[in-house]
């Protein structure tokens, strides 16, 4: 007996599941071709290229780098103190004036009572300034601050209240005792 196929037997019937499987088949076998495409471009196995030639090495310049010229520079050249502590009192700072009629003054104020409380300002702030300055530079020995404080000999700065801190003194009275309800005060 001899095996007949006939094409009825290899006849697929055109339903919408069997056509969503057939698309779904064309995508897979289009990203699996795009994959194998892009992986060939990185990969060893095409022919070899030729090499990139080697580059032509310059002959070095005889001035500065550009980076050396930057790294070099000095802004403060034309005058090296002029951003030091201190040096406000060198530069040409004066306040403006208050004119009548040009500039803003407070309701209430006349220009001159304006002026001479700007410049009672302006002096109490100069005489801040000057305070400072000649704080600067001075500095207390780390060394001499801890013999004083009893470190190098015993612990009992330990055991105060400020654990041997230096407290700063502040403007205010933060003891609260000056703020608290009648209530809570000591009679």
């Amino acid at each position: 007996t001899s095996l007949s196929l006939t094409t009825s037997a290899f006849h697929i019937p055109h339903s919408s599941t069997n056509r969503i499987n057939i698309t779904n088949m064309k995508y897979t076998a289009a990203l699996v071709l795009a994959a194998a495409v892009s992986t060939e471009a990185f990969g060893p196995f095409g022919a070899k290229k030729a090499a990139a030639p080697a580059p032509v090495k310059e002959a070095p310049k005889a001035g500065k780098s550009i980076a050396a010229r930057v790294f070099e520079m000095d802004l403060f050249a034309p005058v090296k103190d002029q951003n030091d502590y201190g040096a406000r009192g060198r530069k040409n700072l004066k306040q403006g004036t208050i004119s009548a009629g040009s500039s803003y003054i407070p309701s209430g104020l006349s220009a001159d009572e304006y002026n001479k409380i700007r410049k009672d300002a302006s002096v109490k702030k100069e005489a801040n300034y000057q305070r400072n300055v000649a704080k600067a530079g001075k500095f207390l020995d780390y060394t001499k601050f801890y013999i004083e404080r009893g470190t190098d000999t015993n612990q009992s700065w330990a055991k105060s209240v400020t654990k041997g801190h230096r407290m700063a003194k502040t403007k205010y009275d933060w003891s609260g005792e000056e703020d608290k309800p009648l209530w809570a005060k000591k009679q």
